[in-house]
Parts: C-alpha cells; structure tokens; sequence
C-alpha cells in the first residue's frame, strides 16, 4: 500500500505541472469540500472533489480505458527451451555445391566421393558436427560432409510469442522497423501527418504496446498507444482478440491467422492462449484466406520448391516443427529468418522455432485454420486460377 501511495503521488507531481494552479483552485464552490486523495473516480463520490490532476486521470479512465498505473496485459513467456533444437544450420552461398560421403573425401576434395551437389538457388543444410583440417571447416550434414568453401553457419532467431491466462480486453501490438530491427519507431503528439508534432520519444523494434483509442484520417489509421502519443498503423502488428469461433463452426479451439497484421492467435476454450508474429506468402506465391485444417505433422522436414528459371528456387534441411493445411502450405519453424511481421514467403506461414514448437505441441491433425486479410488485398485461391 505505502508502494503504491508513492507511485500515485509522483504521478500527481508530474501531471500538477501540467495544469495552472487556477485548475486544482476552481473546485466546487463550497470550498468545505477537500480535494480527494490519489485515484481514479466514477463520479458517485460526494464526500471529497476529484479535481486538477485526480480529475484528469478519472476523465482518460473513463473516455479511452487509460489507468494509472496502466494495467498490465495478462501475458506469459513461452518455455525457451521450446526454442531449442537438434540441428544447427549453414547457408549455402555457391552454386552447386558438393557433399562428400567422408570427411577426408571433403578434405582432400575426393570428386569420386561426391553425393550430393545442391542446386542453385536460397539454400540451406543442417548439420550435427563440425570438423577442422587445413584452416578449413567441415560439416556434417544428413547426406555427408560439406566444406565451408561453401557454406556459412548461420544464427537460428530466438523471438518467441506471448502465451495469456486469459484474454485481453484492448487490442495490442509489437512495434515493427521493417527496414532493420535497430531503427525505431517515432510517436506523435496527435494522430495524422499534418502537423510535425513528434514527441521525441521512440518505440523500440518489438515494444510491446497497448492500443486505447483507434482514429481514421485519410484512409490510414492511428492508434493511441498512452493518453499523449499516437502511432502509424503500419508500424504496429496490432492483435485484436476475437473468441468468436469462424463463420460456420461451431468449435472450441482454432489458430486465426491475420494476413494483413501478419499476426497468428490462437483460442481455446473461449480465450484468447497465445500469439506471435509471422511471415506468410508473397505474390505469386500467396497464402490464401480461408478455412483449412491440418493434415499432417512433421517434427522435421526437406523443403524444396521454385524454379531457377523464375529464380525462386530454395533447398531447406529439415525445417522444423511442420504442419501442413493447404496442399504444400505449411505452418512451419523458419530459421533463416532475422525477422517476422511481414509477406516473405513462398506461400507457407514461417514461425520462428521457438513458435512453431509451441503450436505443433498444441494443436492435433483436424484443427482448423482461419486465414483472412481485412484488408481484402490477398486474393482468394478461386480467384488467382481465373
């Protein structure tokens, strides 16, 4: 009590210099009536006046939900070692290249005792032991041994969603850079570009933020994310909970997909269990809204697909944690992707590894997927085969 006692009254210093003295000064006109203590007022209160500062913090309570402290959302992290996994992955830069069947075949560059060449393309092996000879080194892959005159390790991205004991009741959302995970994103005094009035204050590349108030101006939205700052709509993946199952279906536990904000949530039982980003399917290649169900899981998986002719093509070493609901779509774990929150894909939904462990382990074969697009830009399947 004595902790939040301080906390109200630092927030009353700090939005006293806000207002004229002849604020806290103008109250009611029997003067007998004291000023209420720190909190927030609905308005039955008739024994103190909640004026200047008090009367400020009732009136943004009660007109867009905004609480001082503000409420925190009801979230958990995920079990990081959901991100864990068996393999270990390198990006193949050169064409063609060679897997031997032996480490010193690889070393010695044994043409005779090659296995494998990997064909053009965005590749990528897995592997499971690395060797060291002539200042070189050499993986061990599913198919034999690989050179790093060829390859490159690479970084497996640990970002993990957001798992709630129940639903929220405002929207919410990550602050997205698509341009690079170390740019931030600027807040504006007013929604709308028409007055230069940015606050100075950024949001960091995945801030998690609460959205109070949402405004339309020029076709674009806005979203208020605390009582003095708004926020361009394409810099937030926002999530608005929705336990209503799909049109049609009368069930207890789906995965909703929004192609527009490039987010994935997940319900249960009514509520609203988990969320993350992901990174769906790009023209021509789209992810198509609609409903679908998994029919197949995969702990790990070699996915291949594209033309070189189209310059499109891709080798991927067990991808892990597949689930496939719409011919060769997938649900699946991307490693070799640094970011999510927006279309790069070939027409799965890529999560990251962390994520797709998550839902693999939740969802069964028969789940059903709802994909739409409230923007209405992603054509139907129908629609794309006129």
């Amino acid at each position: 009590m004595r902790k939040y006692f301080v906390a109200m009254v630092l927030i009353i210093s700090f939005f006293s210099a806000i207002f004229s003295p002849a604020s806290a000064a103008s109250r009611d006109e029997d003067p007998s009536i004291p000023l209420c203590p720190p909190g927030i007022y609905t308005g039955w209160e008739v024994d103190c006046a909640p004026l200047g500062p008090i009367q400020y913090m009732t009136d943004i309570a009660k007109e867009i939900g905004i609480f001082f402290p503000p409420a925190p959302l009801p979230i958990f992290n995920p079990d990081p070692s959901l991100s864990e996994i068996d393999y270990q992955y390198a990006y193949v830069f050169k064409d063609r290249a060679p897997i031997y069947a032996t480490l010193d075949a690889a070393v010695n560059n044994n043409k005779d005792s090659i296995v494998q060449r990997i064909p053009p393309g965005f590749n990528y092996v897995s592997y499971t032991d690395v060797g060291v000879s002539q200042g070189r080194y050499f993986f061990r892959t599913d198919k034999g041994w690989i050179s790093s005159d060829y390859v490159t390790p690479g970084t497996t991205p640990y970002f993990q969603g957001l798992e709630f004991s129940h639903t929220p009741e405002k929207p919410f959302g990550w602050a997205l850079n698509y341009f690079s995970a170390q740019q931030k994103v600027a807040l504006k005094s007013t929604p709308g570009f028409q007055k230069d009035d940015y606050t100075g204050r950024f949001l960091e590349h995945l801030e998690l933020v609460q959205i109070y108030e949402t405004v339309e101006i020029d076709d674009w939205l806005w979203y208020r994310i605390s009582p003095e700052e708004w926020v361009f709509q394409t810099a937030i993946a926002k999530v608005t909970p929705n336990t209503t199952p799909p049109a049609g279906l009368n069930i207890n536990r789906w995965i909703e997909l929004n192609l527009y904000e490039q987010t994935i949530s997940v319900y249960e039982n009514g509520e609203l269990v988990f969320v993350t980003l992901v990174a769906t399917g790009t023209a021509p290649t789209w992810t198509y809204p609609g409903l679908f169900q998994i029919y197949d899981k995969l702990e790990t998986t070699r996915m291949r697909g594209g033309t070189q002719a189209e310059d499109n093509a891709y080798y991927l070493e067990n991808v892990p944690w597949t689930m496939y609901f719409d011919d060769k779509r997938a649900l699946h774990g991307a490693y070799w992707r640094p970011m999510l929150g927006f279309p790069q894909s070939h027409g799965c939904v890529n999560l990251s590894v962390g994520d797709s462990h998550w839902l693999y382990e939740w969802a069964d074969v028969g789940d059903w997927i709802y994909i739409w697009d409230p923007s209405g830009r992603t054509p139907l399947e129908e629609e794309d085969l006129r």
